[in-house]
């Protein structure tokens, strides 16, 4: 552990030791007994929460796995991405896009990209890449597909589960301030303010924002992130009117890249020391975002909803990438390249519907009628490096350079080598529009023990491609499914539920990455559709809920196949290939199953198998990238003889996961333990909470995916203190 580290852990700690016995002494009035108690008992995960088309449903209810984790986990577990929340959801494992430092979220074996999370049930507004946590009230992950309940996802991912966002709005008059320190050096707070005014307290208004800037763990690495968002609304009556408002700019720069192998004879290399950093300097990522989401809703009837909603985002992305490509697994020998991507998003996405309830002959409805329109516009170009030969002595390609995984070769930015479009003027790549109508009917029976869900939508994806230097349109087409879904409750007691569903996923077909080995980048590929079967059991008893599930997910695989040439040993193309069938079960739980006690967690066992591979040379084969198992534990306590006090502790156990379609590489598993602590205290009836986290304690050193073939290395050592003030 560094000077840095050491120094923020005993500061924090002094602090704790020497306010607490300040502010919250032994004499203090009951008053301050109560803030600390309510503080807490705040709420960090629940199994309700909002599903598309259906509405907002109880956990017992739902014949879907959903977890809701709420702004008041953000807050005490010092969460900076989203990635940092699903620390605690064990169907879900982090790993990282293409090349660059984009979360991408593996859900029941299959990715969500960053481009298709929701916010408020809309896609294609929220930021892509990196998002911010501390806008939204809680961040809503669904376990499996959701075709018919969202919609199809417009970056052509989202079969294994996905992520919604609900926005932060006002509900009462709030002031919450928090200074921040993570990593080596990153100094930073958030804010988070709103009130309500006007008659009977119509008017509402709620901002959020952040800062944070400095040295990551990682060494080299450095990140910056500002952040502002604000929510107005107007309640009066039977109507609700919400303004949603967001801004992002997430900016790395030297951020450790990916390592991917150069030909499946390689043995998976040593991990390199926790905080290495094989990056090169000149290497970035820079992010910006603006959205904005209006959203209506009128009581026009007894029982009878009617809503409406539109929203779109503006964004732009810099960064200039360079994955290494391992060749020598004994000595970390190994080239990389650069790719420099200007790219620019214009995204526009509106739902419109009507949700009731009515009863007829002793039998409860509740029906949802509705539609929803995406528009998403791409515009990107690309230029790759050209090194002088005194860098690529190792017989490396003009567009690639010599380095090591254990001793990396620092050289100056390149020359653009090959360019494709205009780099200071991105054209137009990629344009799409998804359309959908959907229905559906809850029947409730036996006084609503045994509900039974049926609906449809129809779906209409319309995808097209343009050439970069012509600016033609070179591919379209247009495809009409409809997806439909079946779920069904039984609930015996109030405490119990059993449930099954058959719904179905569909998908924009995958784009080919853009890269120097990738013999078709930027292929566009046709939509393709999943089905999955469910079924599980809920139980909510003594403020735990617990959830079984086991499933079985179909889709089409897609990767990059090595396909070497003359000139290019390291050529990939990618390709749609045969099925990949996953299956698994879950135990997940969340409570409080005693009064002093908090629980976090669960099980997640998977069966990833490659299906009418070519020539069936891989069938029966472990897909790519999916772990055999997940295990995430969270217990958080607070001790009797110090009830100001929490302590937290977290169990993250990893399977062993293949690198290759053939199974010829693989990772071996691997576990990881953080502990934390927080405080609270009370001056002048306002709490004060300190809090203390460390993640990866041992600074062990691990790979932690192997998703799409590449390997990411996990985090090191984190160090993250924060102090609260809430007036």
């Amino acid at each position: 552990m560094n000077f840095a580290r050491t120094s923020a852990i005993l500061a924090s700690a002094s602090m704790i030791g020497w306010v607490a016995p300040v502010l919250a002494q032994d004499g203090e009035e009951r008053t301050d007994d109560i803030i600390v108690t309510a503080q807490q008992q705040q709420k960090q995960v629940v199994s309700d929460g909002d599903l598309g088309a259906l509405g907002r449903k109880s956990a017992l209810e739902t014949p879907f796995n959903l977890t809701s984790y709420t702004a008041q986990l953000v807050l005490d577990q010092q969460a900076e991405t989203i990635g940092d929340v699903l620390e605690n959801e064990p169907s879900v494992r982090i790993s990282q896009g293409f090349g660059n430092q984009a979360e991408l979220f593996v859900i029941r074996g299959f990715p969500l990209f960053g481009d298709d999370i929701a916010i408020d049930g809309l896609y294609g507004v929220t930021p892509r890449q990196l998002v911010s946590p501390e806008l939204y009230e809680s961040i809503q992950v669904l376990n499996g597909a959701n075709a018919f309940l969202f919609g199809a996802a417009p970056g052509g991912s989202g079969i294994g589960g996905g992520i919604n966002l609900i926005p932060k709005r006002a509900e009462k008059t709030l002031f919450r301030a928090t200074a921040s320190y993570a990593g080596d050096s990153i100094f930073g707070g958030n804010f988070d303010a709103g009130t309500r005014f006007g008659v009977d307290d119509a008017f509402g208004i709620r901002v959020n924002g952040v800062y944070r800037e400095g040295d990551a763990p990682i060494e080299r690495e450095r990140r910056k992130v500002q952040v502002l968002g604000a929510s107005l609304d107007f309640r009066k009556g039977p109507g609700r009117f919400f303004l949603d408002f967001g801004y992002e700019d997430q900016r790395a720069y030297s951020p450790r890249p990916q390592v991917r192998l150069a030909n499946t004879g390689l043995a998976i290399p040593a991990v390199p020391r926790a905080d290495a950093n094989y990056a090169q300097d000149w290497t970035f990522t820079e992010l910006r975002d603006l959205y904005l989401i209006a959203r209506a809703e009128v009581d026009v009837a007894t029982g009878i909803t009617a809503y409406m909603a539109a929203g779109l985002r503006d964004g732009s992305e810099d960064g200039d990438y360079s994955t290494l490509t391992l060749t020598s697994s004994a000595t970390g020998a190994a080239t990389q390249a650069r790719l420099f991507v200007p790219r620019e998003d214009n995204n526009e996405s509106g739902q419109a519907g009507v949700r009731g309830e009515f009863s007829t002959g002793g039998v409860s409805h509740e029906f949802s009628l509705g539609g929803s329109i995406n528009f998403a516009e791409n515009r990107n170009s690309f230029a790759f490096g050209s090194f002088p030969a005194a860098v690529r002595t190792c017989g490396a390609a003009a567009s690639a350079f010599c380095t090591n995984l254990y001793a990396p070769v620092l050289v100056a930015e390149p020359a653009d080598g090959l360019v494709g479009g205009d780099l200071a003027n991105p054209p137009r790549v990629a344009k799409t529009e998804f359309r959908s109508l959907f229905f559906s009917d809850t029947l409730g029976f036996l006084g609503d023990r045994l509900l039974a869900t049926v609906g449809a939508r129809r779906q209409t994806l319309i995808v097209e491609g343009f050439n970069r230097a012509t600016l033609q349109r070179t591919t379209r087409y247009k495809d009409t499914v409809t997806t439909p879904v079946v779920g069904l409750v039984v609930r015996p007691t109030e405490t119990f539920s059993v449930y099954a569903n058959r719904i179905e996923g569909l998908a924009q077909g995958p784009t080919a990455p853009v890269n120097a080995n990738t013999l078709n980048p930027g292929e566009v590929f046709a939509p393709y559709r999943s089905k999955q079967y469910e079924l599980g059991a809920k139980v909510a008893i003594r403020g735990l809920t617990a959830t079984l599930a086991m499933y079985q997910t179909k889709q089409p695989n897609a990767f990059s196949k090595p396909t070497p040439t003359a000139t290019n040993p390291n050529a990939l193309t990618f390709v749609i290939e045969g099925e990949q069938r996953n299956r698994g079960i879950e135990l997940s739980f969340n409570g409080e199953p005693t009064k002093n006690l908090r629980l976090i967690g669960g099980l997640a066992i998977n069966d990833a198998k490659q299906k009418a591979t070519l020539n069936g040379t891989n069938d029966g084969n472990w897909a790519v990238g999916v772990p055999k198992y997940q295990v995430n534990l969270g217990v958080e306590a607070v001790p009797a003889f110090l009830p100001a006090a929490t302590f937290t502790g977290r169990f993250v156990r990893t399977g062993s996961q293949y690198v290759d379609v053939g199974n010829l590489q693989k990772l071996g598993s691997w576990t990881r333990f953080d502990l934390g602590v927080r405080y609270v205290l009370v001056a002048d009836d306002h709490p004060i909470t300190l809090r203390l986290n460390a993640e990866n304690i041992a600074n062990k050193r691990y790979w932690q995916s192997a998703f799409n073939g590449y390997l990411v290395q996990g985090q090191p050592l984190t160090v993250r203190a924060s102090m609260t003030f809430e007036y």
